[in-house]
């Protein structure tokens, strides 16, 4: 093995089982075979029949528990439905390895093309912003609406402090930086996590910090917990060199389905000044910041979120849609200001 080859993982049927995955109060998780991975599938039973199904897409170290809150907030309005990636929550890693973009990508289409679920309403966070445009631009009719969170696609003047995530993908640094934090805690972890990604940490319930703990424990005993990691956070940074049409950008800009653009003015990951230029490419957008928002704003205000979404539903004439009988969501004390774009036919402001 050469020295810039990751460490193997074992197949995934000698895997040791991990500890119980945290199943919120109406939610159900199964595991779902597909041709090269097997998906976990967190899920809440439709209030009522009709709806239109959503699907929801976790960032870099996330899993579908990051959509727990906003999948309640959305009950009666959508079908929800989130999924582990391959090497992420409760997902084993794909048989091939491969953690791309393209990859991640591959499994959702796949889980969506065996379930018969589409076109669903797609959100994204983060990495899953970059996989869930991806999808909605080379499959278009598996996608109503798309819906992204601080969505991770390409800039050319980084944040600094994003820079360290970026630099996990390259040979050596996980194995460095695992010796370094070999005495951390979990708990040291999780607050480390939070001030990354929350505007502000201080919002964070005990009871919501002791699940982060738990989930966290449960997922470093993994054998192939940092080579998800790595390899994910390596592919996310080849997906932003590729320009013509395989660019993150350019298929942004294919996208025919009406997208909400959702950014956190505190985001420390992705550029807050990334969400004009967001506004302009995608062809039929709306943009909500959140001026208080961190990188997880349906996780810190799922309720503006929710509301910006119903506001979408009802942008977005469906004749027979059973999502258009609900009525105006509550916000939340956010900043929050939601503006129409044009897209790439349109101005931005």
């Amino acid at each position: 093995m050469s020295s810039t080859e990751l460490p193997s993982v074992p197949p995934t049927s000698v895997l040791p089982k991990a500890a119980s995955v945290r199943v919120a109060e109406g939610e159900r998780l199964r595991s779902v075979r597909l041709p090269g991975v097997t998906l976990t599938v967190r899920s809440r039973p439709a209030a009522r029949a009709g709806l239109h199904p959503a699907l929801y897409v976790h960032g870099l170290g996330g899993s579908s528990q990051n959509w727990s809150a906003l999948m309640a907030q959305l009950d009666g309005v959508v079908e929800s439905e989130a999924v582990d990636l391959p090497g992420f929550g409760d997902s084993p890693p794909p048989d091939d390895g491969d953690y791309s973009i393209t990859a991640h990508a591959r499994a959702v289409i796949r889980h969506l093309d065996a379930s018969g679920r589409g076109p669903v309403h797609l959100f994204g966070n983060s990495l899953g912003g970059a996989v869930s445009t991806r999808v909605a631009a080379v499959r278009p009719d598996l996608v109503r609406t798309l819906t992204l969170v601080s969505p991770a696609l390409p800039e050319l003047r980084v944040q600094r402090t994003a820079v360290p995530t970026g630099l996990l993908g390259m040979p050596g640094v996980a194995a460095l930086f695992t010796r370094f934090t070999r005495e951390w805690t979990a708990e040291q972890r999780v607050r480390g996590v939070m001030a990354l990604c929350y505007g502000d940490p201080g919002q964070v319930t005990p009871e919501a910090f002791g699940h982060a703990v738990e989930e966290l424990e449960r997922r470093l005993r993994l054998p192939y917990f940092w080579d998800a990691m790595t390899r994910s956070a390596r592919g996310l940074v080849s997906a932003y060199t590729l320009g013509g049409r395989h660019g993150l950008w350019n298929q942004a800009g294919r996208v025919l389905a009406p997208a909400l653009l959702v950014y956190g003015g505190r985001d420390q990951l992705v550029g807050f000044r990334m969400a004009q230029r967001a506004a302009r490419t995608f062809r039929d957008s709306r943009l909500l910041t959140l001026p208080n928002a961190g990188h997880v704003a349906m996780m810190e205000y799922p309720e503006t979120v929710a509301t910006a979404f119903r506001e979408l539903l009802e942008q977005t004439p469906d004749p027979g849609s059973a999502a258009k009988e609900t009525g105006p969501g509550t916000g939340s004390d956010s900043g929050a200001f939601t503006e129409r774009a044009g897209g790439s036919a349109g101005t931005g402001s």
